[in-house]
């Protein structure tokens, strides 16, 4: 467990801020919180990968938006607008869906007490933390501390961080890549602690959506080192090899290698999901399936078992509501029933991998190297005069030539593209975050601890939530206007 200074009081972030999840103010005691090196499950594991032969991880995805939507046009979460409206289209999983949201604090306990050996990691957008706070469901927040808070399940649940607002990378203004990142440090800390917020090294992007443009790619990748996060979970498609080959190794860490247009290089570890019907893949544990027909494999000079990771949606779907709990439940019996000493399959959590790996001396610098989908192709094309000119006119060249090739990243959603055709809602989001940072660079606001800093923040983090192109023209699209002008209007300015 990872040591960090007692919090004194003024080291106690508030649980809301006139009613708004605290995002930012406390970036020192954050970065305190997340800067130590120190393992977080070594000294806790009951694994050990000489009894491996392969194994499996899944991450869980928990989102639903914020939208001006309450009485009056408040802001409130989407799962209370489907619970106001539960004969709208599928509203009526409003129920389902909230006991989702909560359900894995009954199931670690139960298959610990049962002598089971599970593994789950967790990825929540802060707008469904704070809208669960804002329904006073703490119900489900009390079962999410449980298994966060509690010594006793710590070992098998792991936290990933995100971006709060729920933004697709490649979309979003550079400038707020890392006011997302630390707006989620910053409420997971005021929902469970500094402790708990030190445990997460992991972080998972939205929609799995990873950039492709160097600067946007480079720019994730300092900020995600930056606020103290050790690795990435990336898609298979979205990353190639250094030479622009597909991934020939999807169950061995990789480093994936982001350099800039001014030539300046940052990396990070990254573990790969490989592709696949996302929740009907984890609904069935097949990750678990897949294991094992594994065997170990060699990494620098030593072997490890190879580890098959999948993420989806936590609760979408009649697959994850209904056949996900008893297939989650039967695995780990199974496992058990095998015993613990004999080599076999397991699971793990991705920084509990990670860790075990370099207590057996494979190095971030022997994982296999890797990059961005298309990079291979621009970088060909840029030649050795590196510029931002350079850059640009290459990627223009390429576009010119192949009417296919972008760079606005991949993501499990690769048919959906997150810009064309969203200009109503692109540019008010581009102008909102440019009128944001003016007032911040104006020193608009003496105290970023203050309703009225939080206030113009919170609408710009929220006018890029990707639900609001992701759900086409119409309602979603006019909820994004609605979001901008309040913006402007926390901002001082007319629309």
């Amino acid at each position: 467990m990872v040591a960090t200074a007692s919090p004194s009081l003024m080291d106690r972030l508030p649980s809301l801020i006139d009613g708004m999840p605290p995002l930012a103010g406390w970036e020192d005691r954050v970065q305190a919180a997340i800067q130590s090196d120190r393992p977080v499950f070594l000294e806790h594991t009951n694994l050990r990968l000489t009894d491996i032969s392969a194994g499996f991880a899944i991450a869980l995805h928990m989102h639903q938006p914020t939208i001006p939507a309450g009485h009056d046009g408040q802001l409130i979460n989407n799962l209370q607008h489907m619970f106001d409206h539960p004969y709208d289209g599928d509203n009526h999983n409003a129920g389902p869906f909230a006991y989702c949201y909560a359900r894995m604090g009954d199931f670690i306990p139960e298959l610990v007490e049962q002598g089971c050996n599970p593994r789950v990691m967790l990825d929540y957008s802060g707008t469904l933390l704070w809208g669960l706070q804002q329904m006073q469901r703490q119900d489900v927040l009390d079962k999410l501390r449980l298994i966060t808070c509690e010594a006793k399940y710590q070992p098998y649940v792991e936290w990933l961080g995100t971006f709060w607002g729920h933004a697709v990378v490649p979309s979003t203004p550079i400038p707020d890549i890392e006011l997302h990142i630390r707006a989620w440090q910053h409420h997971f800390a005021a929902l469970f602690g500094w402790e708990a917020l030190s445990r997460v090294r992991g972080f998972s992007p939205p929609e799995m959506h990873l950039p492709n443009h160097p600067d946007t790619l480079y720019t994730f990748v300092k900020a995600l080192k930056d606020c103290g996060y050790q690795w990435l979970l990336v898609q298979e498609h979205t990353v190639e090899t250094l030479a622009g080959h597909g991934i020939q190794q999807p169950h061995l860490p990789h480093r994936l290698v982001a350099q800039n247009s001014h030539g300046e290089t940052a990396d990070i570890t990254v573990l790969i999901k490989t592709q696949g019907s996302d929740t009907k893949l984890v609904g069935q544990m097949q990750p678990f399936a897949e294991a094992k027909t594994l065997q170990p494999m060699s990494l620098g000079n030593v072997q490890v078992p190879p580890l098959v990771t999948q993420i989806s949606d936590g609760e979408n779907g009649g697959v994850m509501m209904n056949e996900f709990p008893s297939m989650f439940k039967r695995c780990w019996h199974e496992m058990r029933q095998h015993g613990s000493g004999r080599v076999g399959t397991v699971g793990f959590l991705g920084t509990e991998y990670l860790e075990l790996l370099a207590a057996a001396g494979v190095t971030s610098e022997q994982f296999p190297t890797c990059q961005a989908i298309g990079q291979q192709r621009l970088w060909q094309q840029v030649g050795d005069r590196i510029t931002p000119d350079s850059v640009q006119t290459a990627i223009s060249d390429i576009q010119q030539a192949d009417g296919n090739f972008h760079m606005e990243g991949s993501s499990w959603t690769s048919d959906r593209s997150w810009v064309e055709g969203y200009g109503n809602v692109m540019q008010p989001m581009q102008q909102l975050s440019a009128r944001f940072h003016q007032a911040v660079a104006a020193e608009r606001w003496s105290d970023r601890r203050s309703a009225a800093y939080h206030r113009a923040l919170l609408h710009t983090l929220l006018l890029e939530t990707s639900c609001f192109r992701y759900w086409g023209q119409g309602a979603w699209t006019e909820y994004a206007q609605t979001l901008y002008r309040r913006g402007l209007a926390a901002l001082g300015q007319p629309a």
